[in-house]
């Protein structure tokens, strides 16, 4: 069967040839690629590559690629939110697996490992601040999976349809898992547990300023609900999203987290730049031997 060529006006290349929004070529990208939020986090990790070969900027995507101990790695910022991981891996997985001449997938796909760096807020009162966790998996509060056809376990429904249900949602939230491989490889090190993923950083995670939000407390109530992948633990702005993507186009994705600020506690990281340097220094350690 002859693979659909894909128009211009789908995958959109830059006059160079490049990806649009990453300004990317596919030789240009490795296949294991730590991602963070900051953009001005990306040097703090590629400093520790042994070599730099490309630093490339784009609005707030920012790639760097080198060599960690041998091994070919890139990290990349994607900005916040789940709309920015869609574009992210949608363009990562263009750059491995189109044909960009003939505007065609590729018959043999390549997988990426990919690993997100961030900080995030912790939900329970007995995980101390400054903790490193690994997300087993993820609940999207989003609506990126309402665009796309995804086929979901019994477990996941039935977990998606108990949140709807416990929180009174207007709206079906989802639930995606991180990559069993590499959560194997970083859960000795780190706490473990399930992320939250709000689609903003005030209401939408339960904060007041000047609006009152319409769900008040719902952190609480997530906080004290099981879940087949543990509990709830922490809450950030893009985890879901990342999951559900990498299950959707085959790659292997976890995020990483560090907990600068505890809800529970009403209290804030003194030292979250500290905290978040130890968590891209342990990250590139394991990824060097992986």
């Amino acid at each position: 069967m002859t693979s659909r060529r894909i128009p211009e006006s789908e995958l959109i290349l830059n006059p160079n040839g490049r990806i649009y929004h990453l300004n990317l070529e596919p030789d240009m990208v490795a296949d294991t690629i730590v991602v963070v939020g900051d953009p001005e986090r990306v040097p703090k990790v590629s400093r520790y590559f042994d070599k730099i070969d490309l630093q490339i900027n784009n609005r707030e995507l920012v790639t760097h690629t080198g060599f960690l101990g041998g091994k070919r790695v890139s990290v990349i910022s994607s900005g916040m939110g789940t709309d920015n991981v869609e574009l992210l891996m949608t363009e990562l997985d263009a750059l491995v697996n189109v044909d960009f001449q003939t505007r065609t997938v590729r018959k043999e796909l390549r997988q990426l490992k990919i690993v997100r760096v961030g900080t995030s807020g912790c939900m329970q009162p007995d995980i101390p601040l400054d903790t490193l966790l690994v997300s087993r998996a993820a609940l999207g509060l989003d609506s990126l999976m309402s665009f796309y056809e995804r086929i979901t376990s019994e477990e996941q429904q039935i977990t998606e349809n108990k949140i709807q249900r416990v929180l009174e949602l207007p709206f079906k939230p989802y639930i995606a898992e991180g990559s069993e491989v590499l959560f194997d490889l970083f859960k000795s090190t780190m706490y473990t547990g399930v992320t939250v993923t709000a689609p903003g950083f005030y209401a939408p995670q339960g904060r007041e300023i000047r609006l009152r939000p319409k769900l008040p407390g719902f952190l609480e109530t997530l906080a004290k609900t099981d879940t087949p992948w543990g509990r709830f633990t922490n809450f950030e702005m893009e985890t879901a999203g990342y999951y559900a993507m990498a299950q959707l186009l085959g790659h292997e994705m976890i995020s990483l987290n560090a907990l600068i600020a505890n809800r529970a506690q009403g209290t804030f990281s003194a030292q979250a730049e500290k905290t978040t340097q130890k968590l891209i220094e342990l990250t590139l350690d394991k990824l060097s031997s992986f």
